[in-house]
């Protein structure tokens, strides 16, 4: 995917070609139209779907202005609708402020505000059957949710069981002390997985310690998604916003044929 916006259809096709259970998709550029289209194609080519989406500054659930922070759980409560179009249950990315935003000096109270967003749309999780899972990233991409133990604090703060956390071995390579710890005191609020390597390659190319991981997601015995999120060819304006200025890779359908098979081997 060289945008965010790109037509899934060939990318859907080629992710079921290779044998994938799945595929995750952005809710980036959808529209209801889009959507129901998406929802069709995936039963066609008989394969699951999760999503994933992020809010912008217009839609910023920890915003000082309380206007914004209701054109954010508009937003969200949009992408819970449009993840069940889609034939989805599972929701989840930088969903409790825009990527790239920094604002240290009040941690505390943006938090609470994402928070009680979640709270908030708690009834449209339940109605439409869909779990949100908040993704811990690095601390050169948020100050707000950087460890597991910051995306189950924020989960809890909800108060709804329908919240969760979804971690990543690109961003736990990062931030984390002990892996399979962290994987592990996320316990049940742990819904959704994503693996690349320490490039954001090709899982078990590189220097991510997979047996933490495994032993982490066996202990909790966990058999949510495991997704391969890797972004690997620069030059485009999707890997341009990940700061991916070289290849990582030296093709991507390769790269995702490669992921697949370690998948299969290391998580069977």
């Amino acid at each position: 995917m060289a945008r965010w916006t790109d037509e899934l259809t060939p990318i859907v096709r080629t992710v079921a070609d290779l044998g994938f259970d799945g595929v995750e998709v952005s809710l980036l550029g959808m529209s209801d139209e889009k959507a129901e289209a998406l929802g069709h194609l995936i039963k066609d080519h008989s394969i699951e779907v999760t999503c994933s989406d992020g809010l912008s500054p217009d839609t910023d659930i920890t915003s000082d202005d309380e206007s914004v922070r209701a054109a954010g759980i508009d937003h969200l409560r949009w992408a819970v609708r449009t993840t069940a179009k889609i034939g989805s249950r599972g929701l989840a990315g930088v969903v409790y402020a825009p990527w790239g935003v920094f604002d240290p000096a009040n941690i505390p109270v943006r938090a609470a505000r994402s928070a009680e967003a979640f709270a908030a749309i708690d009834g449209d999780l339940r109605d439409h059957d869909v779990t949100l899972g908040i993704e811990a990233i690095n601390r050169f991409e948020t100050d707000l949710v950087n460890t597991a133990a910051d995306a189950v604090a924020m989960a809890k703060a909800s108060g709804s069981s329908r919240v969760g956390v979804l971690l990543d071995t690109f961003h736990l390579n990062i931030e984390e002390k002990n892996i399979k710890s962290a994987i592990t005191g996320a316990g049940d609020r742990l819904v959704h997985f994503h693996v690349s390597d320490n490039d954001r390659g090709v899982p078990g190319s590189g220097r991510v310690p997979w047996d933490e991981v495994k032993a982490g997601l066996d202990a909790l015995g966990y058999d949510g998604w495991i997704v391969a999120e890797m972004f690997v060819v620069a030059g485009n304006p999707a890997s341009a916003d990940l700061n991916i200025w070289r290849n990582i890779e030296p093709e991507p359908t390769d790269a995702a044929t490669r992921s697949l098979a370690f998948l299969q081997k290391t998580f069977p």
